[in-house]
């Protein structure tokens, strides 16, 4: 290509790309390196979790799909994440179709009742328009829809009691998710959609759970969590509280498929204590004898839940050795990233030498042949 016809493609170019910043809005087309690369996001009030997602939490502007059996944490973990959004000075609504919002939980969750939104919507259509108006305005940070299966649709309200209604609220689903996102995306607003679990019949292969709503949502979902409870924290024969696992079952911002263990107390929620404790000691950087924990040459306590209230009494310590676990996380993640990434441009160069060097090597086969030869007919003369 020449470069008067260069020069001609560069220019018509530029006049299309003008006109389509003229007709659809400064910013409707953009060159990729000048988007944000970095996705800025909201935490989840557990420390391990927060890692899990690639560092910064739940990405802002993007669908959330939490999941799991009944009293998993699911709607705890939202809450808490409305908790860290309201930090922020963030605005917070949540859509309770199924009507059992606790707000006495809430406020134990560390939520901000007077700053907090909530409708209870009577039909999914309702529930959804009203998501989308949110969206919209660009001023809610976080939206939790609370949950998919409970967005009935209004036909299946009018209805008779056991009349059938195929795929209604999957295709109710898919056309709001169709609105929805692109509005999402550029109010950077977070919508979060708990959703249970059902069981499909005759698997016999693989597992036989899903999820009720279609399957819209695992596409145009960013991140989908598998929360389980998976242990119960006692004191005596009282059950405290859950030991709660979150896979990560996708991920468009980070890796997937990573897991989270933390802590969910019956009287407060997520317990940041127990999620740094567990981090310190995968770690190193907290050790275990026996049943006593030590941090350099402090003691701590005997026993994970005495340990749990010293840290919760010291503050200043539970700062240090959260500052030493994220400065190990981000150490640990960069020499992952240089490992995956193998050398760079620059180191590239100079392992090129080394071919050149068998070129060179190669170009000396000549005279060793050479010599070869030499020795071959010199046996022949000696014959």
């Amino acid at each position: 290509m020449d470069a008067e016809q260069h020069t001609k493609r560069e220019q018509s170019l530029e006049r299309t790309l003008q006109q389509i910043e003229k007709s659809y809005g400064k910013g409707a087309i953009m060159q990729l390196d000048r988007m944000p690369r970095v996705v800025d996001g909201v935490s989840t009030g557990s420390l391990a979790l927060d890692f899990a997602l690639g560092g910064t939490g739940l990405p802002r502007g993007r669908i959330i799909e939490m999941y799991g059996p009944e009293s998993s944490g699911k709607t705890t973990l939202a809450l808490h994440v409305i908790a860290n959004a309201q930090k922020s000075g963030g605005v917070c609504a949540v859509i309770d179709a199924e009507h059992a919002l606790d707000s006495t939980w809430a406020k134990k969750c560390g939520i901000s009742l007077e700053n907090l939104l909530v409708s209870q919507p009577d039909s999914g259509e309702e529930a959804l328009e009203i998501a989308e108006m949110l969206v919209r305005s660009n001023s809610v940070d976080v939206i939790v829809v609370d949950s998919v299966a409970a967005l009935i649709p209004k036909a299946e309200i009018e209805g008779a009691m056991g009349d059938t209604h195929v795929a209604l609220q999957a295709r109710l689903m898919s056309q709001a998710l169709r609105k929805l996102t692109a509005a999402i995306s550029k109010s950077n607003t977070i919508l979060i959609f708990i959703n249970q679990i059902r069981m499909k019949i005759g698997v016999m292969f693989g597992s036989p759970e899903t999820t009720p709503g279609g399957r819209a949502l695992k596409f145009y979902s960013s991140v989908r969590l598998d929360i389980r409870r998976i242990g119960s924290i006692k004191d005596g024969e009282v059950v405290t509280g859950n030991h709660v696992r979150a896979k990560v079952v996708k991920n468009k911002v980070a890796a997937p498929f990573r897991d989270a263990e933390f802590d969910i107390m019956f009287s407060g929620g997520i317990s940041k204590e127990g999620d740094l404790l567990d981090l310190a000691l995968k770690g190193d950087i907290i050790n275990k004898s026996g049943a006593w924990f030590s941090y350099k040459d402090v003691r701590l306590g005997q026993g994970r839940e005495n340990v749990k209230i010293f840290l919760r009494d010291n503050d200043d310590l539970f700062e240090e050795i959260r500052a030493a676990v994220v400065a190990l996380h981000v150490s640990n993640e960069a020499a992952a990233e240089a490992k995956a990434a193998g050398p760079n441009a620059e180191s590239n160069k100079p392992a090129l030498k080394p071919a050149s060097t068998d070129e060179a090597a190669g170009g000396n086969d000549k005279p060793s042949g050479t010599s070869k030869t030499k020795k071959a007919g010199a046996k022949r003369k000696a014959s």
